[in-house]
């Protein structure tokens, strides 16, 4: 073994001048080499170009996803664990897209995010992160509610080996969890027998009698319910009507999400981003995964364990 690693060193020692080749101990880069192959033995070259899994960040949320470079990659890779696509329905197609004039044939709900997501629940026990929550697919209908939703359940169908549903016998959780917003077909969706979905609620329906099945979220916009935008403290009457919205909400086992919140980089979005936290908003809205992402590090290292959303 000896020889082995002597013979090993003159090929792993870089060209160096002879004051630096005289301060590399023979016996330090041998027990070095020796270090290296032994890992090597044991646990086996790594991957080209592998990177840990991220961690999941059960409160972060990705805002029209579908507008990133790598949609659905980039907000995995920054461990989120929701995002939104946005869908108009052309020639029987559900196509990706915010504005109706940018829709592409090739940018489809299927290719960019039901197919990744069925993959990788494959791939990581069960789950679309290793370890992590159920993954919320939030889906914003952009063109007419009943025909989009149509088409939108049979494709739903085909991915019931991955998704929550309800049925006669109630819920039956999977990997994915699909939420239907924007345009909203509530009658047609409330009359189903056998749902692979569920709906966005808005404000107006926290005293909702409708179940947590039908109505799992409410969400609603920031800007329109709050004024307060991140200077100085929450005033104390804005804080409270945001601590009884969470109540109201998770009385009925229902998770909170507002969009619309202070998202570029200053000191007032991670002031607007810790109070939603602190109180117990469930997601997170965000376009930067790395700032959030970061954000939400910080608060579970200060809290001594992880941010994760009611279950």
């Amino acid at each position: 073994m000896k020889s082995t690693l002597k013979s090993l060193i003159p090929a792993l020692l870089p060209k160096t001048s002879g004051c630096v080749s005289r301060w590399i101990h023979p016996r330090r880069m041998a027990w070095a080499v020796f270090s290296i192959l032994f890992g090597v033995a044991v646990h086996g070259l790594p991957a080209l170009g592998q990177t840990p899994a991220p961690r999941p960040l059960g409160n972060a949320h990705s805002h029209n996803d579908y507008m990133h470079a790598r949609p659905l990659w980039d907000a995995l890779d920054h461990g989120f664990t929701g995002v939104e696509a946005d869908i108009h329905l052309v020639k029987g197609k559900l196509l990706v897209s915010h504005d109706a004039k940018d829709v592409r044939p090739d940018r489809t709900l299927e290719g960019m995010y039901l197919e990744p997501l069925r993959k990788l629940v494959r791939e990581n026990q069960g789950r679309v992160l290793r370890g992590g929550p159920v993954q919320l697919l939030l889906i914003d209908i952009k063109t007419d509610a009943v025909p989009t939703y149509q088409a939108l359940r049979k494709v739903l169908k085909s991915y019931a080996d991955i998704l929550t549903f309800y049925g006669p016998q109630g819920k039956k959780e999977g990997a994915v969890q699909v939420i239907v917003s924007g345009n909203r077909p509530y009658e047609l969706m409330k009359a189903e027998k056998i749902r692979y979905a569920g709906m966005d609620g808005r404000l107006t329906d926290l005293t909702s009698s409708d179940s947590a099945d039908l109505i799992p979220m409410i969400s609603d916009t920031w800007e329109k319910n709050f004024k307060w935008r991140g200077a100085g403290p929450i005033p104390a009457e804005e804080r409270r009507r945001l601590q009884d919205i969470i109540r109201q909400s998770h009385s009925r086992g229902r998770w909170v999400r507002f969009w619309a919140t202070p998202d570029k980089t200053s000191p007032e979005r991670e002031t607007v981003w810790r109070e939603l936290w602190e109180s117990g908003v469930d997601f997170l809205n965000s376009d930067d995964h790395p700032g959030l992402g970061q954000f939400l590090r910080r608060q579970e290292g200060k809290s001594g364990g992880k941010a994760l959303r009611l279950p």
